[in-house]
């Protein structure tokens, strides 16, 4: 019984990898517990972004900075920030993103930051995904 209720338990919880996608686009994606984020790479601008939907509505601030804590600890920060979905989403592109994904690669946590509001992602199995990322996105380049 109480090896029925273990397989449950583990099976009705959420996804909370990391996970790349090929395809004409490179994404990383992560449905956590925190946020939806999605990192992508389109070789056709070429540009890179990054969506940060929480459960919460974002409330729009002028400056969106990143803090990722670890190893390779680092903050950055951007004033070209779009909330879009009423709220829903925050997205930042640009064409490169080489903090954003050597933070993520590297670090424990990121933590999104606008305004009062703080939302913390785990980076935990991050690394094999942002390397996979990587290849795809040079693949694509290339």
């Amino acid at each position: 019984m109480l090896r029925a209720l273990a397989v449950l338990l583990l099976t009705a919880a959420p996804a909370l990898a990391w996970e790349t996608r090929s395809g004409r686009v490179c994404e990383l994606v992560h449905d956590g517990e925190t946020a939806f984020v999605r990192v992508t790479y389109d070789p056709a601008i070429p540009e890179y972004s990054i969506a940060i939907t929480p459960e919460l509505p974002w409330l729009n601030s002028p400056v969106f900075a990143m803090r990722f804590d670890g190893p390779r600890s680092n903050i950055i920060s951007t004033d070209r920030h779009v909330i879009s979905g009423g709220g829903a989403t925050l997205t930042v592109t640009d064409s490169g993103f080489g903090n954003v994904l050597n933070g993520l690669e590297f670090n424990h946590t990121a933590t999104a930051l606008l305004g009062d509001r703080a939302i913390a992602v785990p980076l935990d199995g991050a690394g094999p995904a942002v390397r996979d990322f990587r290849a795809c996105a040079s693949g694509l380049s290339a």
